[in-house]
């Protein structure tokens, strides 16, 4: 698999590359703020960066006519809607957490919910201290799952990759459920089984959890 890769050089952008080559997979397209660097047509475009990259990634894809896995945070109505008009012509995979571990949790958090409605939730993420969004991506499809107004306590410190824990309670007991994000490595190995997923997919948009149950990762 050839693939390209949007924002190359940052922490994120580094973990994918090395991640994907560890696999046999090859770098054909590499762009960076003011550097672009392109040896053939990418099979799948990769996009962990930022916001402000997305207008280029989507020419890429319409260029090249390849389908795009994005895990690109803090994406506004504009940004989510002109991945949708992108996904008519290519398939698209759009989440804002690639962990396999969180979309598990997701799916616990949903079922235990239904039978802890009358508890009261709050969700507790913490990430490093250049994280720019508040709250994060995760806790916000923490938030949706949860189907309620939940008070989200967020916290920038340090250079943790990714705290989420999720706290029901009663006047007699409570139940936390945690997730830990020990390196980047997690999001890159998900970006990568994506990537192998989305190659061969008709044009639409998708999410990790097709991914996941298709692949069963």
């Amino acid at each position: 698999m050839k693939f390209g890769i949007m924002g190359f050089s940052g922490k994120m952008g580094k973990e994918i590359v090395e991640t994907f080559q560890e696999s046999g997979y090859m770098p054909v397209l590499k762009v960076d703020s003011g550097h672009e660097v392109i040896d053939d047509e990418p099979d799948v475009m990769i996009d962990f960066s930022k916001p402000e990259a997305l207008d280029k990634t989507i020419k890429i894809c319409e260029k090249y006519s390849c389908p795009l896995v994005i895990g690109t945070t803090n994406l506004g109505e504009k940004e989510t809607e002109r991945l949708k008009i992108l996904s008519k012509d290519v398939a698209v995979v759009q989440s804002y957490n690639f962990s396999m571990g969180i979309n598990v949790m997701l799916e616990m958090i949903k079922d235990i919910s239904s039978s802890l409605s009358e508890w009261d939730v709050e969700i507790i993420e913490m990430h490093h201290a250049m994280k720019k969004d508040k709250p994060s991506g995760t806790a916000i499809m923490m938030k949706n799952v949860l189907s309620k107004d939940v008070q989200v306590h967020s916290l920038r410190i340090g250079g943790l990759p990714g705290d989420h824990k999720v706290i029901f309670a009663n006047s007699g007991e409570v139940l936390e459920i945690s997730h830990r994000a020990i390196s980047r490595k997690a999001f890159a190995i998900g970006a990568m089984k994506s990537a192998e997923w989305v190659i061969d997919k008709k044009a639409g948009l998708y999410t990790f959890k097709d991914v996941i149950k298709s692949k069963g990762v």
